[in-house]
C-alpha cells in the first residue's frame, strides 16, 4: 500500500521538529511450554513453581528446542509478510543479572529465524507503512521482586525461559499516535495469528521504544532507548515527553547522549537508567549446546496453508461482500471475536443495519458492563433475531432497543419478548390514521405552526408515538401526517 502519511511536526523555539521512533516489540509466545524446557509456559502460579532443572541453570542441563515455538515464530513470519529464513542461529547473550540464572539469555544475533516484513497501519485520514527488520526467538528472564520486604530481594523464575519474539521494526514511525496505531494493529495480527495472545497487563505483550528527533531532511539524531513499555497509552505519553525532552535538551546547547531510560506511568516522565549497550558489550557467540535451526520449504509451505484469515484481508472482504465503509469494517476485525461476531449476526441480513447495531448498542452495553466480546449476554443468535424483526417491520428502531435492554438483563429471545410483552409494531394504515386524525383535531394552534414551520412537524411524530406507545410504524406516521398536514417530503 502507498504510503499517504501526513507531516507529523513538533514545534520548538528553533522551528519545526521530526520524531523519529522505531520499536522493539517482545511478544510472548502462546505456547504450553517454554522455549527450551518442558515447564509450564502459563501466566502467575505460585513464585518459582513452573520452573525446570534447565530453567534454574542446573549444571548439566541441556536446552531443547520447542518445536510449537518455532512454527509459531513462522507463523507470525508470514503474518508479517515476511521472509523466513531456513537457516537461523541461536546465540548467548551474556550479561550478569539475579533473575538470570545462566548468566547469558540464549537468543539469535546475526541469523534470525525471520527476516524483514511490513505492516501497513491505518488512521483516520491516511495509511502508512512499517519495516520490519527482524523477529527472532529468545528466552525471557526471570522477575526480581523488590516491593515484598524493606531489606531482601526475591527472584521468581516462573518466566525464566519462556518462549519470545522480539519484533524489530524500522525507525519509520513519526508521532506517537502512529506508534499506538503500530503496536494496535501489531497486536490484532499476533492474536489473529494466535501465536500471541497480546495482554499486556500480565507481560505477554511489551515494547522497547526508541525515540530521536531532527530536523526535516537532518540525518537520524541520537536516539534513546525507552524500555519494558506495558501499556499502549504509556507508549504514546512515554513518546511525547523523551522527544520534548530531546528538543529541549538540543535547542539549549545540550547534545543527546545515548542511553536507555525508564517511563514512570505516575509522573508522565522518562528517567535515565543506564548508558545505551552495542552489541559487542554482549559478547554475542553461538550456544555450542544448540545446532543451527534448519527448516525446509515443505515445513513453511504447511503453515502457510493452514494461516486464518488476516486483519487486512478481512477488512477488504467485509468492505467487498457487505458493502461497508473502510471504517466499519475496520472497527469490526479489530479483534477476530469481533469480526466472527459480527458475520454470525450478518449472514442472510442487511449488513448495514447488522453493522450499527454491533458498533451501537451492543458495544457499549459490552464497555458498560466491561465484559469481553466472548463473555456477551446477548448471542449473535439473539442479535440477528432482533434485526430480523426491525427488517420485517414487526418493531420499530426503539422498540428494538426496549427490546435490547430486556435481552441484556434478563435473556431471551427477541421473538418471544415482543410477544409476551405486546410490542409488535402498528402497521395498519388505518388504525394510525385515527390517532393521527385524533391529534390534529385536537391541537389546531400547532397545526397552524407547521404551515409556517414545516420542520416542527417531528412535534406531531412524537405525539403520535405516544399515543401508540412507540408501536405505530414511524414511516407510516410520517407519511400520513405529511399528507394530512400537506408538509412536503423535502422538509
Amino acid at each position: 500500500m502507498a504510503d499517504t502519511r501526513k507531516e507529523n511536526l513538533i514545534d520548538g523555539a528553533t522551528g519545526p521538529w521530526e520524531v523519529i521512533v522505531g520499536m522493539e516489540v517482545h511478544a510472548q509466545v502462546l505456547s504450553n511450554a517454554k522455549l527450551f524446557s518442558g515447564a509450564s509456559a502459563a501466566f502467575g502460579g505460585e513464585p518459582n513453581s513452573h520452573v525446570s532443572l534447565v530453567d534454574a541453570a542446573m549444571p548439566g542441563m541441556l536446552p531443547v528446542i520447542n518445536v510449537e515455538c518455532v512454527k509459531q515464530a513462522i507463523r507470525t513470519g508470514l503474518g508479517l509478510k515476511a521472509q523466513i529464513n531456513r537457516r537461523s542461529v541461536f546465540d548467548r547473550k551474556n550479561y550478569f543479572y539475579p533473575d538470570l540464572p545462566q548468566g547469558y539469555q540464549i537468543s539469535q544475533f546475526k541469523f534470525p529465524i525471520v527476516g524483514e516484513g511490513i505492516v501497513t497501519v491505518d488512521l483516520k485520514d491516511y495509511s502508512f507503512d512499517v519495516g520490519i527488520e527482524r523477529l527472532h526467538l529468545e528466552q525471557d528472564a526471570g522477575k526480581s521482586l523488590h516491593d515484598q520486604d524493606p531489606d531482601h530481594s526475591y527472584v521468581d523464575l516462573n518466566r525464566s525461559g519462556v518462549a519470545l519474539m522480539e519484533i524489530v521494526s524500522k525507525p519509520d514511525i513519526r508521532s506517537s499516535e502512529e506508534a499506538k496505531a503500530y503496536i494496535t494493529k501489531l497486536r490484532t495480527i499476533l492474536r489473529y495469528l494466535g501465536t500471541c495472545d497480546g495482554n499486556m497487563e500480565e507481560g505477554s505483550l511489551r515494547a522497547d521504544v526508541n525515540v530521536s528527533v531532527r530536523k526535516q531532511g537532518a540525518p537520524l539524531g541520537t536516539r534513546c532507548e525507552i524500555k519494558n513499555v506495558n501499556s499502549i497509552r504509556f507508549i504514546g505519553q512515554a513518546i511525547e515527553y523523551e522527544a520534548r525532552r530531546q528538543i529541549d535538551v538540543i535547542e539549549d546547547g545540550g547534545t543527546i547522549k545515548q542511553e536507555t531510560r525508564l517511563f514512570d506511568a505516575k509522573s508522565g516522565k522518562t528517567r535515565s537508567m543506564r548508558s545505551k549497550e552495542e552489541a559487542h558489550d554482549y559478547r554475542y557467540f553461538p550456544d555450542p549446546d544448540l545446532l543451527p535451526l534448519e527448516v525446509s520449504e515443505a515445513f513453511v509451505e504447511d503453515l502457510k496453508t493452514v494461516l486464518p484469515e488476516l486483519p487486512d484481508e478481512k477488512r477488504a472482504r467485509f468492505m467487498s461482500d457487505y458493502a461497508l465503509s473502510a471504517y466499519d469494517a475496520g472497527v469490526l476485525i479489530s479483534d477476530r471475536a469481533s469480526a466472527d461476531f459480527y458475520e454470525a449476526v450478518a449472514r442472510g441480513r442487511d449488513p448495514k443495519l447488522a453493522a450499527n447495531w454491533m458498533m451501537g448498542d451492543f458495544f457499549a452495553a459490552l464497555n458498560k458492563t466491561g465484559k469481553d466480546i466472548t463473555e456477551s449476554p446477548i448471542s449473535a443468535a439473539q442479535l440477528g433475531e432482533l434485526i430480523d424483526l426491525i427488517s420485517s417491520d414487526v418493531v420499530s428502531g426503539r422498540i428494538a432497543k426496549e427490546v435490547f435492554e430486556i435481552m441484556l438483563e434478563k435473556g431471551g429471545m427477541p421473538g418471544e419478548i415482543v410477544e409476551e410483552r405486546g410490542l409488535k409494531q402498528v402497521t395498519d394504515t388505518g388504525a394510525i390514521e385515527k390517532v393521527v386524525d385524533e391529534i390534529i383535531a385536537a391541537n389546531p394552534k400547532q397545526v397552524e405552526q407547521v404551515q409556517t414551520k414545516p420542520k416542527t412537524l417531528g412535534w406531531f411524530v412524537g405525539q403520535v408515538m405516544r399515543a401508540t406507545g412507540g408501536k405505530a410504524n414511524p414511516d407510516a406516521v410520517n407519511a400520513l401526517l405529511r399528507q394530512k398536514l400537506q408538509v412536503p417530503e423535502e422538509v
